[in-house]
């Protein structure tokens, strides 16, 4: 009796996992589209798409109509785009950029054309902060380069993360002054704003 319960069992497992490997296996239902939205034609990543859908849902959740996004949305899309230079640890936190990385030894360091980006950032001017930050990096590679050469990077890294901290900080007051009491709240919970 105990035999055949587990006979029964085993072949119930092995049941279970041959349809659940043939779910798997079966394509999406749109064959245009992932499963999720920021797929473009064949599958691919389309940031495009992307930055749409999320900016609908920053409109959604503000509850901002028609009129009012129009104001709100590039405001909105500068103090996103100031916030990633202002960060302390800038792109380093993604390995972009550190030893290592892909700015690192054996890496990308200080070659422009090939540096890191986010997909549909890649024809994107670096930054004051993110040139900085190359510059320091490919200094850090040589390792006899001088601890002058290096402190002045350093120092220059610092100014221009300091200048993006103060162009984020305007863009996000800039922001403040169309906004609800209720949207900058939403705003300050989701880390847009301080």
């Amino acid at each position: 009796m105990q035999r055949r319960k587990l006979t029964i069992g085993v072949a119930a497992g092995v049941l279970a996992l041959v349809i659940a490997g043939m779910c798997v296996a079966q394509p999406p239902a749109n064959n245009n589209r992932g499963n999720r939205g920021d797929r473009g034609p064949g599958g691919n990543f389309d940031p495009a798409e992307m930055r749409q859908r999320m900016m609908e849902r920053w409109k959604e959740q503000l509850g901002a109509d028609d009129e009012a996004w129009k104001v709100i949305e590039p405001r909105l899309t500068k103090v996103m785009e100031l916030s990633r230079d202002a960060m302390p640890a800038g792109r380093g936190m993604f390995g972009f950029g550190m030893r290592g990385g892909p700015g690192g030894p054996g890496g990308r360091g200080g070659d422009n054309a090939n540096r890191p980006r986010f997909p549909g950032q890649e024809n994107r001017e670096p930054t004051a902060v993110e040139k900085a930050a190359e510059a320091l990096n490919t200094t850090l590679e040589n390792q006899s380069a001088s601890a002058e050469t290096i402190k002045q990077q350093l120092t220059a890294l610092r100014a221009a993360r300091v200048k993006a901290q103060q162009d984020l900080a305007a863009a996000q007051q800039d922001l403040k002054q169309i906004l609800s009491v209720r949207q900058e709240a939403i705003l300050v919970v989701n880390g847009m704003l301080n």
